[in-house]
């Protein structure tokens, strides 16, 4: 393949992801500002959901899905819509589901298209602060906890994660399994509004907070860790190069 052909396959593959990434914003203009109102109003999304039947219940998944794809539409209104619309058990189910696809998607997408992809939704500096899941070793323990922990960016991680060596049943794993715990709290705490208990919702909703508290400082934690490990490695690499030098 000639320098011209390469060219153009690479103006053609960047033209695609720039119209995917300006049908994405149009997208959430048009659809995803209104559908956050909508879920916000639980007893009009509930109504609606009754009067569909299945169709609710597809149209919820796809909001799922969609919310996960564009990465900065936050899920925790969807999930306690569900919880409220659906109930704790479906509710959850409806959002495990809904995650799971969208996440095996984007990482399927982002091993054929790699980086380049990734920095639509992502900033480099921010992947950056991720180079520690390069670790082959402790890939699959680390990426675990941090979709387990409540409070982390799984959204962001779901696009970089597919910059790793992971391969696709254990992300599928981890993507099902690890988020159920932090889905499964908004979506009870739905219900119970639904079912109109609310002390139980507060109780929900304030220890969420708490948790989701600490898992923000433990996820900070385990990246300043990193991070520092990387540092370390890199001027050690810097003197025994200068030393080699010399």
């Amino acid at each position: 393949m000639d320098k011209r052909e390469q060219r153009k396959k690479r103006a053609i593959a960047l033209g695609g992801l720039g119209l995917f990434l300006l049908f994405t914003g149009v997208v959430f203009w048009f659809v995803g500002k209104p559908m956050l109102q909508f879920v916000s109003q639980p007893d009009q999304f509930r109504d609606w959901v009754d009067t569909h039947g299945i169709w609710g219940r597809l149209a919820f998944l796809g909001m799922v899905m969609f919310q996960v794809f564009v990465a900065i539409i936050p899920g925790e209104p969807l999930e306690i819509g569900a919880g409220y619309a659906f109930g704790a058990v479906e509710g959850t189910l409806l959002c495990i589901l809904g995650t799971t696809i969208s996440s095996v998607v984007i990482f399927l997408v982002v091993k054929r298209f790699g980086m380049r992809f990734v920095t639509l939704f992502v900033s480099e500096e921010k992947i950056r602060s991720f180079k520690f899941l390069q670790n082959v070793r402790r890939l699959n323990a680390i990426a675990f906890l941090l979709f387990f922990i409540p409070g982390t960016p799984k959204d962001v991680l779901t696009y970089i994660v597919g910059l790793t060596p992971m391969r696709l049943p254990t992300w599928i794993f981890i993507t099902t399994v690890a988020r159920i715990p932090s889905v499964i709290t908004s979506t009870v705490g739905g219900d119970a509004l639904g079912t109109e208990n609310y002390l139980f919702a507060v109780l929900v909703f304030a220890a969420t907070a708490v948790i989701s508290g600490l898992g923000v400082l433990v996820y900070r934690a385990i990246t300043r860790h990193h991070q520092r490990k990387e540092q370390e490695r890199e001027r050690a690499g810097k003197e025994q190069a200068e030393k080699s030098a010399v």
